[in-house]
Order: structure tokens, then sequence, then C-alpha cells
């Protein structure tokens, strides 16, 4: 079957229109699931290792995070778009529109790439210390940024190629990619850390490298299957070369997802800055917390890249119910999925931390604070769907505005205020306020949304929806 006809829509494409929901969202998530899970494991093994180094270090990969959100932040917002346009175009059953769309994120790879790549490299302590990196670990937080920074355009493109694979309703070969990557990673950091076998000892920045050589193989297998025609693609070169109406659709979508992100990197900026004033040690408990609360928090980003190709799908072949069904679907199992982990973190939370580093002074802090910051860990499932829903209706505008609301109407205020009359307890408290907030406000707006469009009339004339029969009252009989 040839996949450049616009008349032939390949299976596995199809079958977003057509298979069971329940069973759908977990072939399309599951993979997704699984892939970013072992992601969440490669950095908690990092973490441990860094751990047998010093607190200090992992005080220094914690300060980066804002770093590595900007760089995610364009990877993800570009390839959101890319994910929304195509699935769209194969709704529409458009397939050398999709093609177009898939091969614009080779030139934005290695543009966003360059730029992240110099200012990693070039710019690393400036970097360190606007992110809020304390003296005592300014010089360990430039070297691990400048050993990752090499690796920018690999993790780019392997960002946005991840996306255009959702997109085909391919969740299968991203999750490999990913997973390769990750467990090679877990298993190069302590040879390059520690010097082990005929490695040099790097500390740290053996760390950094591990990352990026690894990202360079898993971004390796990505180009060969999407260029080589073992997808559902048919890229040539002309599909490849920049194309400003297409790269517009893109940002339409994509755009605002970015800026969100990018929004999240300046809140983490402005966190990590306020956590800082408690000491280095403060930043290390920080940075053990998000890395154990992130083996619960993945699998909702599985779920965002199962949902979002449904939603962009039903959209273009104008299949309200199934869209909506596919949304309910997918946030009543976060919700029961993350009740359970809140449960077992809640209750094993000691035991987690001292597994990365047993000083009393570290778990003192980061008991409580992680007990905090997981209390509202199951409203974070339905929030993301919820944004989910309007990048995949490409209303992204409006998913930025609900992020918005979130960091700048409830987070800032709270991570401002609160640690003024209550301590470090007052800059855990912030999260879990805006989580509450913000969740409420997102699922408001969706209902609303659902509303407007059921009366809008849209439903009437779906596809496989019947026109509902007008009942014509009989005549009365005539009299005898």
């Amino acid at each position: 079957m040839k996949t450049d006809k616009p008349d032939e829509l390949q299976e596995t494409t199809a079958r977003l229109g057509t298979e069971r929901l329940s069973k759908l969202l977990l072939r399309l998530s599951a993979p997704s699931i699984a892939s970013m899970v072992t992601i969440s494991l490669y950095h908690l093994a990092d973490t441990f290792w860094l751990g047998q180094l010093s607190y200090q270090a992992i005080a220094a990969v914690t300060v980066t995070f804002p770093f590595y959100i900007a760089v995610v932040a364009i990877g993800v917002g570009t390839g959101v778009g890319a994910n929304a346009l195509a699935s769209r175009r194969f709704g529409e059953r458009n397939i050398e529109a999709t093609n177009q769309v898939a091969g614009q994120i080779f030139p934005l790879t290695v543009v966003f790439g360059v730029i992240f790549t110099v200012i990693s490299v070039f710019f690393a302590r400036p970097v360190a210390i606007l992110l809020g990196a304390t003296p005592d670990i300014v010089a360990l937080t430039v070297e691990y940024l400048v050993f990752i920074g090499w690796g920018m355009l690999f993790i780019l493109f392997r960002l946005m190629s991840r996306n255009v694979f959702h997109a085909a309703g391919d969740a299968v070969k991203p999750m490999i990619f990913t997973i390769v990557g990750a467990v090679l990673n877990a298993i190069l950091d302590p040879f390059f850390i520690f010097g082990w076998g005929p490695f040099p000892e790097m500390g740290i920045g053996g760390a950094g490298l591990a990352t990026t050589i690894t990202g360079g193989i898993a971004a390796a297998l990505s180009f060969y299957y999407l260029v080589g025609g073992r997808s559902v693609y048919r890229l040539k070169l002309h599909h490849l070369r920049p194309n400003l109406s297409i790269i517009t659709q893109i940002y339409r979508v994509g755009l605002p997802s970015i800026l969100m992100e990018l929004t999240e990197t300046i809140v983490f900026i402005l966190f990590n800055r306020i956590v800082a004033g408690f000491g280095s040690i403060t930043l290390a408990a920080l940075g053990i917390g998000i890395r154990v609360i992130d083996l619960a928090f993945m699998p909702i980003i599985g779920v965002a890249h199962g949902l979002l190709p449904i939603v962009g799908f039903c959209l273009g072949a104008r299949l309200w119910k199934r869209l909506w069904s596919a949304v309910k679907l997918a946030s009543v199992a976060l919700v029961v999925m993350l009740g359970i982990a809140t449960i077992i973190l809640e209750i094993f939370v000691p035991q987690a931390i001292a597994i990365f580093n047993s000083d009393p002074e570290l778990l003192a802090i980061a008991v409580p604070g992680m007990r905090i910051l997981i209390s509202t860990l199951i409203l974070m499932g339905p929030a993301i769907m919820f944004i989910t829903t309007f990048q995949g209706l490409s209303k992204g505008w409006t998913a930025i505005f609900l992020s918005l609301v979130r960091e700048l109407v409830f987070f800032i205020p709270a991570i401002l205020i609160l640690p003024r009359f209550m301590g470090l307890n007052g800059v855990w408290l912030s999260i879990p306020i805006a989580d509450v907030c913000g969740t409420a406000i997102a699922g408001f707006w969706l209902y609303r949304e659902y509303r407007l469009q059921k009366r809008s009339g849209i439903w009437d004339n779906a596809p496989g929806v019947e026109p509902i029969p007008k009942v014509v009252p009989a005549d009365p009989p005539a009299p005898d």
C-alpha cells in the first residue's frame, strides 16, 4: 500500500476513528507510559549515583531543571503543533499534507538545537547563576551544563519526532527509542561518573556526557525509521525544506504550548531561587522529591500523548461524541491510578528518599516537603487532560490561558507570600494550592467548551449520526 495517495489511509491511522476507545487509549498510551516511566527510572538512577558523590551534586542538577524545561518547551511545543496538525490531516485523509508537516521538524531541530547549544556551552556560568545556583554548587552546575549542551540537538529531535510518530497512531517506535536511550544512559552513568574500567573519572560531568551520548543514539534511531520509509510517512527531500506556511500552522497550535512551558521555566527559576535561600541541601531535597514524584507523574504525560492524536483525529473527522468520551475515559483512569500512587508514596516517603542520600538533615527537610507536594497529585491527571484536549481542538491559546492562570494567578502569589509566614512549609504548600485552584478552573472551562459545542448544532451532522426523524401526527380517522 502506498501511503502517498490521499485516498489510502493506513490501518494504524484509521483505527483512531474506529477502534474501541478503552483499547485504543491503552494501545496509544501504554508505550508512551512505558517510555516515560523508563525515563523517570533513569533519572532516579542518575540521582542515586550523584547522591553517592554528594548532596551538592544532586543540588547542581536540580538547579538545571528550568533550563531543561525550556528545551523541552521548544521540543514538545513544536511536536504538539506538528502532532495536532498531522493527525488532523490524517483525519481529512490528506497523506501528502502529513508528510509536509512531518518534514518541518528537521529544519526546526537544527535552528533551535544550535541556539540551545551555544547558550549551554558558552554561557554556562551566567546561566547557572541565573537559575539559582548557590556559591558552593556553581562550578558543578557549569560542568553539567556544558556536557549536556552538546546534546541539545538530539533532545529536540527526539521530542519532535516522537509527536510525529504519535500523530500517525504509532506509539511503539518512539517508546523503544526512548527506552533504549534511557537504559543505556543508566548503564553508562556510573562508568563515566566514577571512572569504572577504562573510563575516566568525570564526576557530575560524566553524568552529562552519558546523557549526550545516549541521546544521540535515541535520536539516530528516530531519524532512521522516520526517513527510511519504515513508518506511515514517506518523506522526500522537498518535505524537509522549510515551509513557512506549515511552520506557521504548527506554531499556531504549538506556540501556546511553548509559552506555557517557558512560563513554567520562569516560575521554576523563581522557585529555585526561593528554595536556594534555605541552602543547597534544600535544593537537593527538592531534587530528590521531584525525581520520586516523577515516577507517578510520568504516566500522566503518557496518557496525554495517547489522548492528543485521538482528539485531533476526531476533530478532523467530526466524531464529536467519540472525542468527549475519550477525554472522560482518560481523566477517570488517571484519577484511579494517581489515587493509588498517592497512598503508596505517602506511606513510604522516608524509605524512598533514604535510598538516594541518608543525611539526617536532608531527610528532615525532604520527608515533610514531599508529603505536602504529593497531596494533590491526584488532581494533576485530569488537569493535564483538560489542557491536552484544548490543544487537540487546535485551541492552543485557551490551553496557555489555563496554564497561566495556575502559574500567575495562584502559584506565584502563594510562593511569594506563604514563605514569609510559614517558612519552608510555605514553599511546599504553594504547589498544592495552585494545583487545586488551577484544576478547578480548567475543569470548568472544558465543561463550558463541551456545552457550547453541543449547543452549536455541529453534532447533528456528524458522520455516522443519523438525523432524528420528525414525528408527524397521524391524520384523525374519518368518521364512519
